[in-house]
């Protein structure tokens, strides 16, 4: 009797993952590992997996019978993800980038805001100026002169959260975890 999919895609069970660009790509298909946290009903009655790959915190939704999805015979706890307050490293699945030696992170609706993480104001505006640049913004229309200092914790969010993580500018110097950012609003 062969597993259907639907039996195989259980929380815990490992499984290779592969995007679908690298699917029809004449290269090597690029497998890489993760595991279902869950299942939830697709449309049309299909079934849902999300599948957390190692190393990242948001789930992908994919059909069980998806492609590049290959099913591994390990099942496994499902690991909790951290949450609570962190200290922000450079991490591109996170949405912390490095520019021009600083860290910092776009926020709010559109990605439209930005959080330097540093205490410097020349070296955090150098980091806005080398994001604006790579990602095509316009620097007329970047206020400098609003790039504020303040002291901030940045907090990890639950699994399906909308943001992988989110930064409070509310804190005070000596909280735990502070650190000193500059914010450079829309």
């Amino acid at each position: 009797m062969t597993a259907t999919l639907e039996n195989l895609a259980v929380a815990g069970r490992r499984v290779e993952y592969a995007y679908h660009r690298s699917l029809i790509d004449d290269t090597a298909t690029l497998w890489t590992a993760g595991i279902i946290t869950g299942t939830e009903p697709g449309l049309n009655g299909g079934l849902l997996a999300r599948v957390r790959l190692d190393g990242t915190r948001s789930p992908l939704l994919v059909p069980v019978g998806y492609d590049g999805l290959r099913y591994l015979d390990e099942i496994v706890p499902v690991p909790e993800l951290p949450m609570g307050r962190f200290l922000p490293a450079a991490d591109d699945k996170n949405g912390l980038y490095e520019k021009a030696g600083v860290l910092l992170a776009p926020i709010g609706e559109d990605g439209e805001e930005l959080v330097i993480v540093i205490d410097d104001p020349v070296k955090a505006r150098a980091a806005a100026i080398a994001y604006a640049r790579e990602t095509g913004l316009d620097l007329d229309y970047l206020d400098f002169a609003a790039l504020e200092p303040l002291w901030a914790v940045f907090e990890w969010e639950p699994e399906d959260s909308e943001s992988l993580w989110t930064v409070r500018m509310d804190a005070a110097e000596g909280d735990d975890m502070a650190v000193r950012i500059h914010y450079l609003p829309a």
